[in-house]
């Protein structure tokens, strides 16, 4: 009887716990999209291009001022990324007016590049020298790849966070946005 009433009692904490986590990080995400700015961190921070000059992230999203813009964090040695990659390519077929900016957080610059011509994904493309904890991840609340961010025409963010090309609210948020 007191096994059982110690299994009880672990399985409910456990429950509450869990249901506490997914309500603060339904809170944040909210709480995110009503505050649709990136902070001054995010905006300059400084990227390498494809051609290897620094760009600010500021300098990113103005390139495409005036066009919704999905923003996809990932790396070449992440397979959550490379599985999606296929649902990503439906996603630009079925949005061709909206930009797709790559951000990559591979170890090195090579490794990135290889990456980019590996998969053949369309879009502008940026190596940040950092990790998921890093200054940037830090500033967006980064904790997985890849990471869709969706920014409307005006710069503003629409949608915080999704994991998958293909989740029902990215999907959502693009249709509200095209022209």
């Amino acid at each position: 009887m007191k096994k059982m009433f110690a299994l009880l009692c672990t399985f409910g904490l456990l429950t509450i716990g869990c249901q506490s986590k997914k309500e603060n990080s339904e809170k944040n995400d909210t709480a995110m999209v009503q505050n649709n700015t990136f902070s001054t961190v995010t905006l300059n921070k400084l990227f390498v291009d494809e051609l290897g000059n620094n760009i600010s992230f500021q300098n990113i999203l103005a390139q495409h001022k005036g066009s919704p813009i999905v923003v996809e964090i990932w790396a070449s040695w992440c397979s959550d990324c490379i599985k999606g990659f296929p649902e990503l390519k439906k996603l630009q077929a079925k949005y061709p007016k909206t930009a797709f900016v790559f951000i990559s957080l591979d170890k090195s610059k090579e490794k990135w590049a290889e990456g980019v011509k590996k998969h053949q994904l369309n879009g502008n493309h940026y190596y940040l020298n950092e990790k998921m904890s890093g200054e940037f991840g830090k500033s967006i609340d980064l904790d997985w790849i890849p990471r869709y961010i969706v920014v409307d025409a005006q710069g503003k963010i629409a949608l915080k966070k999704a994991i998958v090309a293909n989740d029902t609210l990215l999907i959502k948020t693009l249709d509200n946005l095209q022209p």
